[in-house]
């Protein structure tokens, strides 16, 4: 049992990776789709690709990273999500396909008609890819993957109220991390004019994601009963955090401290997808099939745990180093 613990709350810190540093990657598309064909809009378009460039590719390691580590340490759980979800899963992998090598391909375009058709490709996959991310996540929170080769709805595993609430969370959130982290780029690369604009855009989006939020409430209370009274019992005190931190991040926003706005809307998003966890627990298919039940040979979960610490002293320093290079000013660069 600690092993497969120890293993599910690794493939959760993975996930949460994903969604602070990928959900923010998506999210920087969603602004690029709504930039518009003016000088102006170009000006966040150079912005945007300018802050995405060196790590968009990187960030689907941490998603990899996940399902390596749910097929080998929880092959049931896998197999259950898999088989009953696989139409959303296999637009996520299209949407990712589609979203890479439009940005790879509009880079190397000289043709205006061309860069624009492959602009908005990369735009709209950007949004629909967190979104159908996020009905997968609200299938499996109310319940709708149960255990076993297809035992799900093969529709309405992921259309339902949880999941369509699941979609507009996870792509309202890679909006507003998007334009928290973009108003610190845009300020290091001297660009207070782009600062202040998505310094707009994300106290809109934060405005949104809390409407949402609320009414996300009565959805769960009606939709996924369990979900939500684990969130009201042993998932609260994080849930707390997780207001807190969101409230603590649009004063940052307001008073234009960007660099700790990035760490309050970061802990935020955190707590809100472990608030999640801690309510579910020990359950990871609804009704009744807990982490013990679905948990792999003590043999393999021992392996994969090596594997991810030997993998995590190599990926994790150069990760770091990467993000440093990165975030230095432009100044200090050419020193």
């Amino acid at each position: 049992m600690i092993l497969a613990n120890l293993l599910i709350g690794t493939m959760w810190v993975a996930l949460t990776a994903y969604v602070l540093l990928g959900g923010a990657d998506f999210g920087a598309g969603w602004w690029a789709l709504l930039t518009g064909r003016s000088r102006y809009g170009s000006r966040q378009r150079e912005l945007i690709d300018h802050s995405i460039g060196p790590v968009w590719e990187a960030n689907h390691v941490w998603l990899i990273f996940v399902i390596v580590l749910c097929w080998s340490g929880f092959p049931a759980v896998f197999a259950s999500v898999s088989s009953t979800m696989y139409i959303p899963l296999t637009l996520v992998a299209l949407g990712i396909i589609a979203r890479g090598s439009a940005f790879a391909f509009r880079k190397a375009s000289t043709a205006t008609a061309q860069r624009h058709a492959y602009g908005s490709v990369f735009a709209l996959s950007s949004v629909l890819t967190p979104f159908f991310l996020g009905t997968v996540a609200g299938g499996i929170a109310s319940g709708r993957a149960s255990l076993g080769i297809a035992q799900g709805d093969i529709i309405t595993s992921w259309i339902n109220p949880t999941s369509m609430l699941g979609g507009v969370l996870a792509v309202a959130a890679a909006a507003y991390l998007a334009a928290v982290y973009l108003c610190a780029d845009a300020v290091r690369e001297g660009a207070d004019d782009l600062a202040t604009a998505f310094r707009a855009k994300a106290l809109v989006t934060a405005a949104v994601t809390g409407v949402v939020a609320l009414a996300g409430i009565a959805v769960l209370h009606a939709d996924a009963p369990v979900l939500y009274r684990g969130l009201i019992g042993p998932g609260l005190p994080i849930i707390i955090v997780s207001v807190v931190t969101g409230v603590a991040s649009l004063a940052l926003l307001l008073i234009r401290r960007y660099v700790a706005c990035r760490v309050a809307a970061a802990l935020a998003v955190t707590a809100l997808l472990w608030g999640w966890a801690v309510a579910q627990y020990p359950l990871v298919l609804l009704p009744d099939t807990t982490i013990r039940m679905a948990a792999a040979n003590p043999s393999v979960l021992l392996a994969a745990l090596i594997s991810s610490a030997v993998g995590a002293v190599l990926l994790v320093p150069s990760l770091l180093w990467m993000f440093v290079l990165f975030q230095r000013s432009p100044r200090r660069s050419r020193t």
